[in-house]
């Protein structure tokens, strides 16, 4: 079993900047790729980036290439999200997945965290 605890959610102005960590524990050992997912209200969960085991390896959603950078520190467990040029698009929950691969399928994850709030104003 591996549990995640994300934080660094809050409330920015557009054009600011967060970084969302994502603390895991448990079966930290295991060679999982990590992904970050976020969820608007009424809408879908869908893909935001993800990271390979060794961080080699990394992928992100045509709509924060080039503003959101994902990261991870093995040593720490922990794997970050650093999203700048904020706009209120970007308003939702964020979610952080542990995973096979860095595939962008909701479903080939196999756990998950509770989700910080990420809200962005005009």
């Amino acid at each position: 079993q591996m549990q995640l605890a994300e934080s660094g959610g809050g409330s920015v102005q557009a054009g600011g900047s967060l970084r969302l960590s994502c603390a895991a524990s448990g079966r930290t050992s295991s060679p999982y790729a990590m992904g970050w997912f976020r969820q608007a209200p009424g809408k879908e969960r869908e893909f935001v980036a993800a990271i390979s085991w060794r961080g080699r390896g990394t992928t992100y959603a045509d709509s924060v290439k080039g503003r959101f950078t994902i990261s991870r520190d093995n040593a720490k467990s922990t794997v970050y999200l650093q999203m700048n040029s904020l706009k209120p698009d970007d308003t939702a929950v964020y979610f952080c997945a542990a995973g096979g691969s860095t595939t962008q399928l909701v479903r080939a994850y196999d756990y998950w965290g509770p989700g910080t709030q990420v809200t962005v104003s005009l």
